[in-house]
């Protein structure tokens, strides 16, 4: 990893800002509801029987924040490899990125061992969730999915026209994957995974997944959402994309915005079978709203592996600090395979945000299963330390 001047790194922090607020990150869509729930005075930002997130007292200062903790970002990234040639991309703005694009589509490829034409590009992975969404359920059907999960693909599924049929997670957190099989029946369109969990943080056993997943496509395409896969225990070892490798009726989705730190810059990828990935491209414009810029720094990115080694080991540092911290304090969580850990709160919700937003921190603060919870990003170590302090105060 190179070292920058301050005046270059400042330079090219602010190309990153600029360029990276073309693209509409999901966050965009969390500011428009934090922003009705507090016009409407609601106390929650939506509303249904499973899952709820708590409206926080304001939308954060997000200048003037001590600890950033509530979108599950990279406080490292994106590295200086990736920045440098994100800059000097900048330059070609006034070209179409269709050669960069695949070139960069071939090069991950290559890493998880499939064809060019199994590899869907996008800005970012909720992008290409919510386009299999809006494919796979325009003619209705049902989604089968985790309660709670991320929502992004069930929501969509929804908006177009499907049905959500939740299968709670196991007393122990995990997917229970019995249960999800056997809501599966003729109207079933797509059974959908994130693993690691969100907002959970929790990870399904690895070989039971594999042994559904196997066992389940051949009934109806399982897709699995693998956006914190590389901060789990194993790894990339607890990957399905070998699936994807053994033409399994899969779809695997990954982002550059956490282990990357490119969550401003819009890009993530799904593999799968071809015939499916087609399908859903003729709505995706094949990769045409990912900025050239963002495709070089993706590019550079994929090869500073000291770089994104350096990231996982700082953000499980930062979680093995934090759950230390809460096993101190007798404070249960869910074991945490992500860059986040969610931990019951015995205050109410809103109560609980507006003293940590008081305290110029932000974290978000969910209902379910009739409890509280707190879920907090990994930051670097000083905001972690700033958070730990709070909560001192806070929860007597």
């Amino acid at each position: 990893m190179q070292n920058l001047s301050n005046t270059r790194r400042d330079w090219i922090k602010k190309s990153l800002l600029s360029i990276g607020a073309v693209a509409v990150a999901p966050q965009v869509v969390w500011s428009n509801r934090v922003e009705n729930a507090l016009t409407t005075k609601s106390k929650f930002l939506f509303h249904n029987n499973h899952f709820n997130e708590y409206t926080p007292p304001k939308f954060p200062d997000l200048d003037n924040l001590k600890a950033r903790l509530m979108w599950n970002e990279n406080p490292y990234g994106p590295s200086e490899m990736a920045a440098e040639a994100f800059q000097k991309e900048v330059f070609n703005g006034n070209h179409y990125n269709w050669k960069s694009l695949g070139q960069l589509t071939s090069k991950i490829a290559k890493m998880e061992g499939v064809k060019p034409e199994q590899v869907m590009m996008g800005p970012g992975s909720s992008d290409l969730l919510e386009k299999t969404a809006l494919v796979f359920f325009q003619h209705g059907g049902n989604v089968v999915s985790a309660d709670p999960s991320y929502m992004s693909l069930v929501a969509v599924a929804e908006a177009a026209g499907g049905s959500w049929k939740s299968v709670k997670l196991t007393s122990d957190y995990q997917h229970d994957l019995d249960a999800m099989e056997a809501a599966i029946d003729a109207d079933t369109k797509l059974v959908y995974i994130t693993n690691p969990n969100n907002p959970t943080a929790t990870i399904t056993d690895t070989e039971k997944m594999k042994d559904f997943c196997r066992r389940v496509s051949k009934k109806v395409p399982v897709f699995i959402d693998e956006a914190y896969i590389e901060l789990s225990d194993g790894g990339m070892a607890n990957s399905m994309a070998p699936l994807v490798v053994d033409n399994e009726n899969i779809l695997v989705s990954r982002t550059f915005s956490k282990i990357h730190g490119m969550a401003g810059l819009r890009i993530g990828y799904t593999i799968g079978k071809a015939e499916t990935l087609e399908m859903i491209n003729q709505i995706t414009r094949g990769g045409m709203g990912i900025t050239g810029p963002s495709i070089a720094a993706a590019s550079a990115s994929m090869d500073d592996t000291e770089f994104l080694a350096y990231c996982r080991t700082k953000l499980v540092d930062a979680r093995k600090y934090f759950t230390s911290y809460l096993d101190s304090r007798n404070i249960s969580y869910m074991p945490s395979q992500t860059n986040f850990v969610i931990f019951p709160i015995e205050v109410a919700g809103d109560e609980f945000l507006s003293k940590v937003y008081e305290r110029d921190m932000a974290v978000r603060a969910f209902k379910f299963w009739d409890q509280d919870w707190c879920r907090v990003s990994m930051g670097k170590m000083e905001e972690m330390e700033l958070f730990t302090g709070a909560l001192n105060e806070i929860l007597v």
